[in-house]
């Protein structure tokens, strides 16, 4: 039985052999027993923040919320594009979530805004972030949540 190209193409590379006439490497070790294992770099380290967690927020402006999460963090949120009624008084802000509670990327928060007559606007997510200590002491006490 003849096996086909693509599987003598893939055992001659796993073998580390030569094969029309291109030297293939042998796989090997590429750290020393002493080097350290890498490290994620702060902004690769994935934050999340569960829906129980989140206890007030506060429209900056038409693009921009901060919300309080966990009593002490505060979460910036910012939209795709300006969201009117967000500075409107008397609004309420109306989550859906679909699956997990954990809200971890910007796809993660299904946000409209609704005022007190029950019409709902939707504001679309652009990015979400946790701020470090210092940008939170940073933020004007009018504005936190």
């Amino acid at each position: 039985m003849k096996r086909p190209r693509f599987a003598l193409r893939l055992t001659a590379a796993c073998l580390g052999l030569s094969f029309a006439g291109l030297s293939l490497p042998v796989f090997a070790e590429t750290t020393s027993p002493t080097a350290k294992p890498p490290t994620a770099s702060p902004a690769a380290v994935r934050q999340c923040f569960s829906m129980r967690d989140w206890s007030g927020w506060k429209a900056v402006d038409d693009k921009t919320l901060l919300l309080r999460v966990n009593l002490h963090d505060i979460w910036r949120v910012d939209l795709a594009s300006e969201c009117g009624m967000l500075t409107s008084p008397g609004v309420h802000l109306v989550t859906e979530v679909r699956g997990t509670d954990q809200i971890c990327t910007a796809i993660d928060l299904d946000l409209k805004v609704a005022d007190q007559g029950g019409f709902n606007v939707p504001c679309f997510v652009k990015t979400i972030r946790q701020l470090s200590k210092e940008e939170a002491a940073a933020v004007p006490k009018k504005d936190l949540p």
